[in-house]
């Protein structure tokens, strides 16, 4: 009678195929499509912020008169002021049109609310600012209008 022996299987081997496997595959995703899905989703909040200011402005400018109370600013101007940037910067990161710029802008937003209106919130105020953060270090990416504009001057026209 002959016994069967199984064979060992090697689990940290394993681990280590699998581990090699996802990291191979996740360093072949193009980094543009990083980009862009993080303009996306970070330029979706700024907007509905904004559209929910201008949804109903009296509600704003009462919510920064008394619980935003950014200091130093007049409520009304403080309120245009975030308005205007929500709504500017979130259209410049869709497009990736001078994203550099846009997240700089939105990062000074998000650093606002974080120090004067809602320090609680810092772990949402972590994530806002890391996509921020991706988008001002490596830029728009391939998808995007600054993309386009930066082949155009590279070729002379």
């Amino acid at each position: 009678m002959t016994t069967m022996r199984a064979t060992p299987i090697s689990i940290p081997r394993t681990i280590y195929r699998l581990h090699h496997t996802v990291v191979e595959w996740a360093t072949a995703l193009p980094l543009s499509i990083v980009q862009l899905a993080s303009r996306v989703a970070i330029a979706e909040v700024f907007w509905q912020s904004a559209q929910t200011k201008l949804a109903s402005w009296p509600v704003t400018l009462q919510l920064f008169a008394f619980e935003y109370r950014v200091p130093l600013l007049d409520p009304e101007l403080a309120a245009v002021m975030a308005t205007t940037a929500e709504l500017s910067g979130a259209a410049m990161l869709a497009l990736g049109l001078l994203a550099r710029l846009a997240s700089l802008m939105l990062l000074g937003v998000v650093a606002t609310i974080q120090i004067f209106v809602y320090p609680d919130h810092w772990v949402e105020h972590l994530m806002w600012t890391s996509l921020l953060l991706l988008i001002l270090s490596r830029g728009a990416g391939v998808i995007s209008v600054d993309h386009l504009v930066a082949r155009r001057i590279r070729a002379g026209g």
